[in-house]
């Protein structure tokens, strides 16, 4: 399974009876997987459907999926609100009483808010199922093009992923390269620095032994092992199977301090200045990786 990206847009439409739909789902990064739906009045299984369809096909990331659903003029079901009617005339009856309001008409009455009602949900329960039913497999569609286009958005990650590590490799080789040189340059420093301070009575022997531990100190081998063990783990967890995303954040985490530990022991500038070109094609990594899923 190639590595999923975690943004991307998915689209469905349907109709049934007097229904019309659209169902559209779209995600972007987040460190959890969050699911957000909106549907219409009257359809309230839709939700749990959205929810189970996307827990079965995300891991991470900020979910919404949306249906927006009409009933043409037709087939809407019109139903008049008696006991509104009885309400309203309850209350102008002291006025009617009292001379100060003519009696009402039936269309002033039926212009009154909440007299006339568009019912919202279909009064046959078999009616209802299937519209809910085909609404769902809408939801499904929708969620399967953000599938596909989350999809498209790893392979492409995926390539960017590869390049960067080969330039980790790179400049860890480089490093290792550069850094065999560390233990006469030490050296050469310390000698120059005694020579300055004692003249030509410097002992050779101190100087060795005070070289040959700031050398220690220096050697930075054990790093440029974890680095290529890191390396490695990138790759595989690049090319493996199931989310990786969480893991691949965290293994660019160990690759900074790595670098961050060579950088603090580097005793040449050629090699402070491949630490810090390192520094920087990790960061790079880790910028796309905050897209994998």
């Amino acid at each position: 399974m190639p590595l999923n990206g975690m943004t991307g847009f998915g689209r469905a439409e349907g109709a049934a009876g007097d229904w019309s739909w659209s169902a559209e789902a779209r995600s972007v990064n987040g460190r959890n997987l969050e699911v957000r739906f909106r549907g219409p009045p009257g359809f309230d299984t839709l939700e749990r459907v959205a929810r189970d369809g996307t827990q079965a096909r995300f891991a991470r990331g900020q979910v919404t999926i949306g249906v927006q659903a009409k009933r043409s003029e037709g087939g809407a079901q019109v139903r008049i609100n008696l006991d509104q009617i009885e309400r309203y005339l309850e209350a102008g009856a002291g006025l009617l009483a009292a001379g100060k309001a003519a009696p009402p008409s039936l269309d002033g009455l039926l212009a009154l808010r909440g007299v006339v009602e568009a019912a919202e949900t279909l009064d046959d329960p078999d009616a209802q199922a299937a519209i809910e039913a085909a609404m769902a497999l809408s939801i499904g569609a929708a969620l399967e093009g953000l599938a596909e286009a989350r999809r498209e958005e790893g392979f492409a990650l995926t390539g960017v992923l590869i390049t960067l590590v080969d330039r980790i490799e790179l400049l860890v080789r480089q490093a290792g390269e550069t850094a065999a040189g560390q233990p006469a340059a030490i050296k050469a420093r310390f000698e120059a620095r005694m020579t300055e301070l004692l003249g030509e009575a410097a002992p050779a022997d101190r100087i060795v032994t005070e070289a040959a531990a700031m050398a220690v100190k220096a050697d930075v081998r054990e790093e440029l092992d974890r680095l290529a063990g890191h390396i490695d783990g990138a790759r595989t967890l690049i090319a493996g199977e199931g989310p990786s995303g969480r893991r691949l954040d965290f293994l660019t985490q160990e690759f900074m301090r790595e670098a961050n530990t060579l950088c603090s022991k580097s005793a040449l500038s050629a090699l402070t200045n491949i630490g810090l070109d390192l520094k920087a094609t990790i960061e790079q990594f880790r910028e796309q990786v905050q897209n994998v899923e």
